[in-house]
């Protein structure tokens, strides 16, 4: 789950991690009175979504006075902001966040992930800060630090000094950057962070250590450890096929293809995407109904995949354990009644009820063709999207 800048920052608070005095306004009178209670001369208006960018698109300003905050606020507030992380549609604005005015030194990279292929969690920092970490790795990849965590011993503190010190940070700034280091790392740790970035940290005119701009990310399978923490999601920001697939409980998120991929299990999920790309074509959305879905999630996962407009064929690829193969073919025939399917669909089922999903589904009405497995039925759906090309 992604959250705000202003919510991110609060929790680097939180950890006692150092961030500029700010606040958030709706509206711009809101922002100018933000403006004077900073009291300062300089007050930076920044555009709050769920993309980076935002300064490339327009989404941040500089103001010198209350009264050109509130104006600026005004143009940023309702706008459409399109950054290289939004796409082309862009993410309108809702909220923006205003800060004091901020004299810097030098800018610096801080981020804590995960290192899958280590299995362990790692600290990411550079000289480098305010730019893209892949651009600055692709390009002076010497600059980049990197120091690996135990995740049963934890982050020492050698590990904080080694990475202070490889940023080449005065003795002074040391001193501050050393607990600041730890410090992010108990934030990822203890909320349960797949990622947690601050880019950049600066160090600022009067050699203090501030977090400028931060972003994190949750992960979803530690939430219900944090309640609190639900309370930070932005459903404007979301994908609102994406909103609606978590109501019924289904891993679904939305591509740019045109083939609509009904799976159980995400590996298999990531499979049958695979195989649509080697037939030439795109996934459209990766959707797991799980291996305990029942009839009824079926149906909402069917109607929701159905819903992309983008969706020309259905791909649906089943391998009954859990879920068995007739409550999955109940589950479209149901959905196949209530809905006007105009599009071609072609199905594998495997495992167990197979016999039995298959005659529910022969028995249906329904227009779709039948695979006897995976490769088969990508290829049937390379042909039949061809056929409706030529057609044209």
């Amino acid at each position: 789950m992604k959250i705000h800048e202003y919510q991110a920052k609060q929790l680097l608070k939180e950890f006692d991690i150092p961030i500029p005095r700010g606040d958030l306004a709706e509206t711009p009178e809101q922002a100018r009175m933000i403006a004077e209670r900073l009291g300062t001369g300089t007050v930076v208006v920044k555009a709050q979504i769920h993309a980076g960018g935002r300064g490339k698109g327009g989404g941040v300003k500089l103001a010198s006075t209350p009264q050109e905050a509130e104006k600026l606020a005004g143009q940023i507030l309702g706008m459409k902001l399109i950054t290289p992380q939004t796409g082309p549609e862009g993410k309108q604005v809702r909220k923006v966040l205003l800060e004091e005015g901020i004299q810097i030194k030098k800018e610096l990279y801080l981020g804590n992930t995960i290192d899958r292929a280590a299995c362990c969690s790692m600290i990411i920092a550079s000289e480098a800060g305010g730019m893209e970490i892949e651009e600055v790795a692709k390009a002076t990849p010497e600059k980049i630090l990197r120091e690996q965590v135990d995740p049963i011993v934890g982050l020492r503190s050698f590990q904080a000094r080694k990475l202070a010190y490889g940023l080449g940070l005065d003795k002074s700034i040391i001193k501050q950057a050393v607990p600041l280091i730890s410090s992010l790392y108990q934030l990822f740790q203890n909320k349960d962070c797949s990622l947690a970035e601050i880019n950049p940290l600066v160090v600022t005119g009067d050699d203090r250590l501030l977090a400028l701009d931060a972003k994190i990310e949750l992960d979803d399978n530690g939430l219900y450890r944090h309640r609190e923490l639900l309370e930070l999601r932005d459903i404007y920001e979301e994908e609102p096929l994406e909103v609606e697939a978590s109501e019924h409980k289904l891993s679904y998120i939305k591509l740019d293809g045109s083939v609509g991929c009904l799976v159980n299990g995400a590996g298999l999920a990531m499979a049958t995407m695979d195989l649509i790309k080697q037939v030439g074509l795109e996934p459209a959305n990766f959707l797991d109904v799980g291996g305990q879905a029942s009839a009824e999630m079926v149906e909402n996962a069917f109607r929701i995949l159905l819903s992309d407009k983008n969706v020309k064929a259905v791909f649906i690829n089943i391998f009954g354990g859990i879920l068995r193969c007739d409550t999955l073919a109940t589950g479209i025939v149901e959905a196949g009644r209530k809905l006007e399917l105009r599009v071609p669909m072609v199905i594998r089922l495997e495992g167990t009820n197979v016999e039995q999903g298959q005659e529910i589904l022969n028995n249906s009405g329904l227009n779709f063709t039948g695979a006897a497995d995976m490769k088969e039925a990508a290829e049937k759906i390379a042909q039949t999207l061809n056929a409706l090309k030529s057609a044209k």
